[in-house]
């Protein structure tokens, strides 16, 4: 994707249309941490468009391995019915190298021309470093006066990532915002096992039971019998 400068953009949001980002380092994170609201936020009304960070290139990657993901990517995007899919194209393998500006720019680009009022964004301190930096540089689409659209921002919980920290000197992801995806539970994980090669078998993280598992944990947090959690950043109303 050719990035482009957001410059400054003060003024009323350009979209009638409530919408919801959600910014995935990796194809499949969208699913594992928000498919269910992503099928919630649809099926009320609402726009949702999905920003996918990193790509897989030839340099580590088969050329079979890249085309199954890019099959992989249009079968999800269809599932979603998202309003629109932004590949951002950065490396797989070297995000940590990336310049910040660079993707900040990219990023910004993006919710620019889209005007969402909802932001999804990895937690900062997943075990992934590509989640980490992408949610620094995210971190800059929450000046209001920037980017005026956004009303919520919030950090979504991603199995195999979030769960495995184990530094003392980061922050556990402790849920504060919960949404009853009870309805939507079955297709969220029908969704998440279009992505072959990252499943396999119970108790591995990614796998239909684990996800099932997890949404119990959060339903039962929250007075539903299945829940996607969030960490609530920002809430303007």
């Amino acid at each position: 994707m050719e990035s482009k400068p957001f410059g400054d953009s003060v003024g009323e949001r350009r979209s009638e249309v409530p919408g919801t980002v959600i910014v995935a380092p990796h194809a499949d994170d969208e699913t594992l941490g928000g498919g269910g609201t992503l099928l919630r936020h649809h099926a009320e009304g609402r726009e949702t468009h999905w920003v996918i960070v990193t790509a897989m290139t030839e340099h580590d990657y088969s050329l079979d391995t890249i085309k199954r993901r890019r099959d992989e990517i249009e079968k999800v995007a269809q599932r979603f019915a998202f309003s629109s899919v932004h590949e951002l194209g950065f490396p797989t393998k070297a995000l940590d190298d990336t310049k910040l500006p660079q993707l900040i720019e990219s990023l910004g680009e993006v919710v620019n021309r889209v005007a969402p009022d909802t932001l999804l964004l990895p937690f900062p301190d997943d075990v992934h470093s590509d989640h980490r930096v992408v949610f620094d540089a995210a971190a800059s689409l929450t000046k209001w006066f920037r980017f005026p659209s956004i009303q919520r921002v919030a950090a979504y919980e991603t199995l195999s990532e979030t769960e495995f920290q184990v530094r003392p000197d980061r922050f556990p992801f402790r849920p504060s915002l919960f949404v009853n995806i009870e309805s939507y539970l079955d297709a969220k994980i029908h969704i998440a096992q279009i992505y072959e090669s990252e499943f396999r078998e119970f108790p591995f993280p990614r796998s239909g039971e684990a996800i099932r598992a997890q949404a119990a944990l959060r339903g039962a947090a929250s007075g539903c019998r299945a829940a996607e959690a969030f960490h609530l950043i920002r809430l303007v109303e």
